[in-house]
This record gives C-alpha cells, structure tokens and sequence, in this order.
C-alpha cells in the first residue's frame, strides 16, 4: 500500500475515527490532530480517540480539547495512526474493529501490515511525515494549525532533528511547515524545554534506583504505581523519562518498565548505536524500531523485569559481537 492507497480511503468514506496508541507522544497526536483538522476542511466528520488523556506538555496542540478517551459508536472508517499494531490502541480496539472499513498508517518497521483494507507503512523519521504527504495529496492547504501538529510529530519523533531516523526529506519537510508562520521558538520551549517540577524528582528518583548491567551498557528502571503517587507524578510524566538513562556512558541498552494501573508493565527500549531492541519487544507482543521499541509484560514488577532481563543481555551481546 502507498500513498495513493490512503488517498483514495479517505475520499471513499465521511465519518471517520482517528486513533492514537495509548501512551500517546507528539507524533500519534500530531499526526491525528493534523489529518483531523485536513479531513474538517474536506466537510467530513472526524473523531481523534485515545485511551489516555493528551499529556500536559501536548495540550497546547490545536484541537487537543477535542480528544475522546472511549467510543459511544462504531464508526464508518477507522485509522489507526502511529500503532505498530491494533492492540496499541488498548480498549478502543473491539469497537475499530468492527467499523466496516478500516486503514493504517504508520511508519514502524515491526507493523504486521494485517489491517481490513489496508496498510500504508513507510521508514520515515515519523508518522507524521506520511501524513503531511497525504494531506497535500489531498489538496488541502497546511495551515498553521495543522503544521504545528505536524511539526510536533516530527520534531519529539527524532529529539529535535538530533536522532540518527532524521533524513535531508525530514528537514525538507520541517522547512516547508515553518514556512506557514509557526512559532518555532515557541513549539521548542513546550516539547523540550518545560518540565513540571514532579517530572524532575520522577527523573531524580529513576536515576537513584536504576539497575546497571553487562559492565554497565544495559540498564533497567522500574517505576511503580507507588513511585508515581511518591513523586506526585502522573502517567504522562514517564514520557522521554527513558532518555535520561541511555544517554549515560556506557550505557548502550535502556529500558524502563512502567507499572499501569491495570497491573501491566509498560516497557520502553532504547539502544544507542544500533543493538536491536524491535527484537526484544517482539518477543513480548509489541514491536517498534532497531533502536526505539515498546512492549507490554504481566505483572508484577520484579517477575516483568526477570523476564526481560535476558532478553536485553543478549540483544547487547548480539550487537557486541558484530562491532
């Protein structure tokens, strides 16, 4: 599938669920939010769904307000935007999948390609790329509404243009969107440099507790629904949390697990130079990229973090052993 694919999907159908991945970063948000205003200004109907609330440092996102967190209906036409596969999208899935006609657009390299009608799926620095492409294709104008959604999407999906999926075509297109007048300045201060004061003792604590191992190039941190409510953080919080720990020398290998209040365990992986951390969380029904992945693991914490454990050591041995 390809870009006509999604086109043509979005002309053949009026009433439309947009779906982020729970958890959600700029890029899901982004990406939806965008193709939510471009599919207003084609006068049809358009709903961005989330499990969780959009996190405080993306309200400021034109339309965030709008976002719902359950589905009272089943919809003509649903998209799931940035899922590596439907189950991230948690308990909004049984009620997508029945709508009659269903699409995916993504960019990550595990995605199963098993949607009804179709999967556009493309390695691009973030989904957000694809959708600025397809929103262009449609003939709608990029306002500075959606290019700051769109811009959000790409920016928090590669650390500011600093990670190693940034292509000269994300920089064109990041080029193209500060042209509608965004405030660039403006969008840096929100996504990277405003930090509420309990996401800094969260930062604090993970950095005391975390677990070194393999001569210090794997680490694990472990954040608990008490560890949370300790530091007066929210669910949100947890976000880029895992960054802090891979950017440590010699750290290669990061992981956090997060404790839900469903008693699941949210893994984050990071690896720094290329160990291959899509593999780790495949074998733990999630999925992502070689060097950014995320699965989902049965609780409780320590028996979570026991299974994972070898799984990560030999990720880093794997990658030792080609270097």
């Amino acid at each position: 599938m390809n870009i006509a694919a999604a086109k043509a999907f979005i002309e053949s159908h009026t009433d439309f669920v947009l779906a982020a991945h729970r958890s959600p970063d700029g890029d899901t948000l982004g990406s939806c939010l965008a193709l939510y205003h471009a599919l207003r200004t084609l006068h049809k109907t358009a709903t961005v769904a989330c499990v969780d609330p959009v996190p405080p440092y993306l309200r400021f996102l034109p339309g965030s307000d709008t976002v719902v967190q359950t589905l009272r209906a089943v919809p003509e036409a649903a998209i799931y935007v940035d899922c590596a596969d439907h189950a991230r999208v948690d308990a909004l899935q049984d009620t997508l999948e029945q709508a009659p006609f269903q699409f995916c657009i993504d960019h990550h390299g595990t995605n199963p390609r098993s949607t009804k009608d179709g999967d556009w799926v493309e390695n691009v620095a973030a989904t957000a790329e694809l959708i600025e492409r397809l929103i262009r294709a449609l003939g709608v104008p990029v306002t500075k509404e959606i290019a700051e959604c769109l811009f959000t999407g790409i920016a928090t999906d590669t650390g500011n243009f600093a990670y190693s999926n940034t292509t000269p075509d994300t920089f064109r297109i990041a080029a193209e969107l500060a042209e509608t007048g965004i405030e660039l300045p403006e969008l840096n201060r929100r996504l990277f440099r405003t930090m509420p004061l309990r996401k800094g003792r969260l930062i604090a604590h993970t950095l005391q507790t975390m677990e070194l191992y393999e001569h210090d190039t794997v680490v694990i941190a472990c954040i608990t629904q008490k560890d949370l409510f300790a530091c007066s953080a929210e669910e949100a919080d947890c976000e880029g949390l895992i960054d802090y720990l891979r950017d440590l020398e010699p750290v290669e290998i990061a992981c956090t697990l997060r404790e839900s209040p469903d008693g699941k365990i949210r893994g984050s992986l990071r690896s720094k130079r290329g160990a291959d951390v899509s593999a780790v969380a495949a074998a733990f029904r999630g999925g992502g990229h070689q060097r950014a992945a995320g699965c989902t693991l049965d609780g409780p914490m320590e028996q979570a973090k026991q299974k994972i454990l070898p799984a990560l050591l030999d990720a880093m041995r794997a990658f030792a052993g080609t270097r």
